[in-house]
């Protein structure tokens, strides 16, 4: 009798519908950094999502609606657009860099990165002052309105995604980026992304059309 259990195998015998086992200390697929900033972008999608349909809907059922071209400083901003644009490309290199291991190389592209969002969020309060000094205030009309709820909801991402570059700089600096460990800077290189391809559809949408 105890010969037959000490000898019995329970896999034999196991039904075909039995459940698997997992191992969940091992962590989920993907890094949980990695994760949250992807949910969180998510969220952020949604909500600007809502300003822009939102902008859309009035602009549709308006009578009229103010060529931006003849408000705003479509070339100045275009230029700036591009800063932006080009800043989201140094923060490529900065990535390739730390994947190398690459610490010089790390502060000298991220540093730019920071210079280029900088330069943007410079711009756009020179814009809101020129705009203001000549009595284009939020109050004046719905365009005005929906201009500075959303450019100034992204102008606020920005100067927080500048703050977030400048602290991922600092942690560089230190040496805590490794080419197995720089997940910091990964995270801080998506919400760069994120903040970039927003302003390319409000510049789109607001300046151009």
């Amino acid at each position: 009798m105890s010969e037959s259990i000490a000898a019995y195998d329970p896999s034999i015998d196991a039904p075909l519908h039995h459940h698997p086992v997992y191992d969940y200390d091992s962590g989920p697929p993907v890094e949980r950094g990695k994760f949250a900033i992807w949910l969180f972008l998510a969220t952020e999608v949604m909500f600007f999502s809502g300003l822009i349909g939102a902008y859309i809907v009035l602009r549709t059922a308006a009578s009229e609606w103010p060529n931006p071209q003849e408000r705003l400083a479509v070339d100045l901003t275009a230029f700036n657009t591009f800063v932006l644009i080009t800043s989201s490309w140094l923060m490529v290199k900065s990535l390739f860099a730390a994947s190398k291991g690459d610490k010089a190389g790390i502060l000298k592209w991220l540093g730019l990165t920071i210079l280029g969002g900088s330069f943007f969020v410079g711009i756009q309060v020179y814009e809101y002052f020129e705009l203001v000094s000549h009595g284009a205030l939020p109050q004046g009309d719905i365009f005005w309105s929906t201009f500075y709820i959303m450019t100034g909801f992204h102008g606020t991402h920005v100067v927080v995604g500048v703050i977030w570059l400048i602290c991922a700089w600092v942690a560089a600096a230190r040496g805590k980026y490794s080419p197995n460990n720089y997940l910091g800077l990964e995270l801080a290189g998506l919400y760069w992304h994120f903040v970039d391809l927003v302003w390319v559809l409000l510049f789109t949408i607001v300046y151009l059309f």
